[in-house]
């Protein structure tokens, strides 16, 4: 049986910590996310503070190195440079919003919707970085809900810091987004926790996911990648392909 056209999601909170990648080194973060030719990227802690003299800006470059389309939420803007997230497609974004999700008197915290117009179909996707308190993801969590609202085909990708389960983001996001990747990323070098996830709606849309143990040399998360089916009921195989614009079929490579 033919398998269901995929695309590919992926993400990756890039700050390095504990020593690794303690020059920012986005030539490596991008050499390993093109590995894996993800559609649609979501991108947190990206910090053009951190750059070398000279570097490139990192909210400009990896747009152009990653996809075609980027859409940046800085959540912090010093004299030095700017902190936040990054969504990137390769295909165009219809239309966009970066909402403040921030919490009280906490950290200030982003989420980007984005409606991406991919071959296969449209495909709402919200990328958010959520904070540290249970509290304060649990209402976060509500907030991706609503910018998730809808009846298409829908992924909420991040970084949600999530590791407790009573009262935890899964528990708001289960109902409406009853597929979930359950990787486990962090600490990279060992990892314990499941804090980086690919949510999506039906659950039978999540082919698979898998994560990229080379994440460990550049931050302390891993990177998760999933294959999304966009017509969750049509027959799979063990093959996957890929939206084309041409129709062509292609293969794609997978975790091994």
């Amino acid at each position: 049986m033919t398998a269901p056209p995929t695309v590919r999601v992926m993400t990756w909170n890039i700050h390095g910590a504990f020593g690794r990648n303690p020059r920012f080194d986005l030539a490596q973060v991008i050499k390993l996310i093109r590995r894996w030719h993800p559609d649609v990227v979501a991108l947190q802690e990206v910090d053009s503070r951190r750059c070398i003299d000279g570097a490139a800006n990192p909210f400009e470059l990896l747009p152009a190195a990653i996809g075609v389309h980027g859409i940046g939420a800085k959540a912090l803007t010093t004299k030095d440079g700017d902190y936040g997230q990054m969504l990137v497609s390769r295909w165009p974004i219809v239309t966009h919003e970066v909402r403040d999700i921030s919490f009280g008197e906490r950290e200030p915290r982003r989420a980007i919707r984005a409606e991406v117009d991919t071959p296969c179909g449209p495909l709402t996707v919200v990328a958010t970085h959520l904070g540290l308190s249970i509290r304060e993801r649990r209402d976060q969590a509500r907030a991706l809900m609503q910018l998730a609202a809808g009846e298409g085909p829908a992924v909420i990708i991040g970084d949600f810091n999530d590791w407790f389960w009573p009262g935890s983001v899964r528990a708001v996001l289960s109902g409406e987004f009853p597929g979930r990747t359950t990787n486990r990323t962090f600490p990279s070098y060992f990892p314990l926790l499941r804090l980086d996830r690919i949510y999506c709606r039906p659950r039978t849309a999540l082919v698979r996911s898998f994560v990229d143990p080379a994440g460990k040399a550049l931050s302390d998360h891993l990177p998760v990648i999933a294959d999304i089916a966009l017509d969750a009921h049509q027959g799979r195989s063990s093959e996957l392909v890929t939206c084309s614009r041409s129709g062509e079929v292609k293969q794609r490579p997978t975790h091994k």
